[in-house]
């Protein structure tokens, strides 16, 4: 499928938010996503991952939750991380979802999360506390408090790795149980042998092609049943 894509800057408290647009290169109408970040920026695999996704036919913006500031370095990153305000990015994510509900192309109005690391963790406060969020989906990102998860309405996706040293496996079932506790609709997925960050190609020795090719798949078919 032909893709367009550009930088934009769209209304967010007050303020504007950059961020990098994929959309099908046509005049239907197509289900968008907000694709959040990883710590080490909007970077070239963040906007890659954003025209996967509309090529398979979503409309997907991916907001620069750093405002400029990329990485490459696991130090840096993790100070830019630390840095940022997530209360304020959950409200730049939730931002970004309006934004995309606000276009004439968008059908439907709820609004698909999906994050990886740091942004799969927003992805799932963002679901927490939206209410235009229609599916979401968090890879390897940290599950929520008790209290956050009950919140939830939307439907939630987990993709973790079972050799996670940041977020266990054993994480990972707990927030299993916590949802299913709730009634929230979802599923938690552990890939065996997998790394924190399989789903990354950028990064040689961590990415786990079988993983993240069962994880794309999951991921697509996930928001193709609930974004209707």
């Amino acid at each position: 499928m032909a893709i367009k894509t550009q930088m934009i800057d769209f209304p967010s408290n007050g303020q504007t938010t950059p961020g990098y647009l994929a959309q099908p290169d046509d005049a239907n109408k197509h289900p968008a996503i907000v694709v959040i970040q990883e710590w080490w920026g909007l970077v070239p695999h963040i906007k890659d991952v954003a025209e996967r996704f509309a090529r398979e036919g979503f409309i997907a913006l991916a907001p620069d939750l750093y405002h400029g500031q990329t990485t490459d370095e696991p130090d840096e990153a993790r100070k830019l991380a630390m840095a940022l305000d997530r209360n304020r990015a959950v409200m730049e994510i939730s931002a970004a979802a309006k934004y995309l509900a606000s276009l004439d192309v968008v059908q439907p109005k709820k609004i698909g999360v999906v994050g990886w690391c740091m942004g799969g963790g927003l992805a799932l406060s963002t679901a927490a506390s939206s209410t235009d969020i229609g599916a979401a989906i968090c890879f390897y990102g940290r599950p929520l408090s008790v209290a956050d998860t009950a919140k939830l309405r939307a439907p939630v996706l987990g993709l973790y790795a079972e050799k996670d040293q940041g977020i266990p496996p054993e994480a990972a079932q707990a927030f299993d149980t916590e949802l299913s506790d709730v009634g929230v609709v979802h599923q938690i997925h552990i890939y065996p042998g997998a790394h924190h960050a399989f789903f990354n190609d950028s990064r040689p020795g961590i990415h786990n092609p079988d993983a993240a090719q069962d994880a794309w798949r999951r991921t697509l078919d996930w928001f193709r049943k609930y974004l209707v």
